[in-house]
């Protein structure tokens, strides 16, 4: 895993909801996807935080990666705390996802 993201501890995470630290929130979602969904298939980027490559698969090396899922901030949390589903976001526009092995929701909710 990329030094710049990291798994929180359960008092960290606590802290950081109760901050409402979103960059924080971010790389630690992020962390667990990349935990959980071991690989370098898909690039998930969540601009302007932090992106993760994940996914078991064909492992991307150089330029635009072939996988790519795209999203705000404020949709990575709801899709990692449940609180929207994948369908949803992908049917309102608010992740696009492009390539193969880009369907998240085997993976989705995080925590």
């Amino acid at each position: 895993m990329p030094a710049r993201l990291k798994v929180l501890t359960p008092a960290q995470l606590a802290t950081a909801h109760e901050h409402g630290d979103t960059k924080v929130l971010v790389k630690h979602y992020l962390a667990v996807l990349e935990s959980r969904a071991p690989g370098r298939s898909v690039e998930v980027r969540v601009p302007p935080f932090s992106a993760v490559q994940a996914v078991p698969g064909v492992r991307h090396t150089r330029g635009t990666p072939p996988a790519v899922v795209e999203t705000d901030a404020e949709t990575w949390l709801a899709l990692a705390t449940g609180r929207t589903t994948w369908a949803e976001a992908l049917d309102s526009g608010a992740v696009v996802a492009s390539g193969e092995r880009t369907d998240l929701s085997p993976y989705l909710p995080l925590g």
